[in-house]
């Protein structure tokens, strides 16, 4: 069985103090659950199935199709949805000056309600995250 991959792009701004101090725009890895969840949304199996949350985490593992889990992780209902183009989900987040305070984030990913890991993806250097920094980002889904 020929598979073809979902496409996903990591888009985000890091504030310090209110002022932009770093854009990053990066493919991420669809990962396995998220197969497994739109299989079941095609034949109406819908509850729980949706992407609902943005998690960001500790982990530099570089990220596979198996991942499952976000390590250390604090989660977050994402803040909307838009369709910008024909095929194309893209779901809209904020990690305001309050929240994740302390963390090294070096891992993002999208959770749907039931809690399956849909995407993830890392960066090589941590944004080490104090009250002073927050991050604005979106995540678009190619279908």
């Amino acid at each position: 069985m020929e598979e073809t991959p979902l496409k996903g792009t990591l888009r985000y701004t890091v504030f310090k103090n209110g002022v932009p101090v770093e854009q990053v725009e990066e493919s991420n890895l669809i990962v396995n659950g998220a197969r497994l969840q739109m299989a079941h949304l095609i034949v109406g199996d819908v509850a729980q199935r949706s992407i609902n949350r943005i998690s960001v985490g500790t982990s530099g593992t570089s990220p596979t199709v198996a991942d499952t889990a976000i390590t250390g992780a604090f989660t977050k209902a994402v803040d909307g949805f838009t369709y910008p183009a024909n095929g194309q989900v893209q779901i809209n987040w904020k990690l305001l000056v309050s929240e994740a305070n302390g963390m090294a984030i070096r891992e993002f990913g999208l959770l749907t309600a039931n809690g399956t890991l849909f995407a993830r993806r890392i960066r090589a250097n941590p944004i080490y995250k104090e009250s002073d920094i927050s991050i604005e980002g979106e995540w678009i889904i190619i279908f």
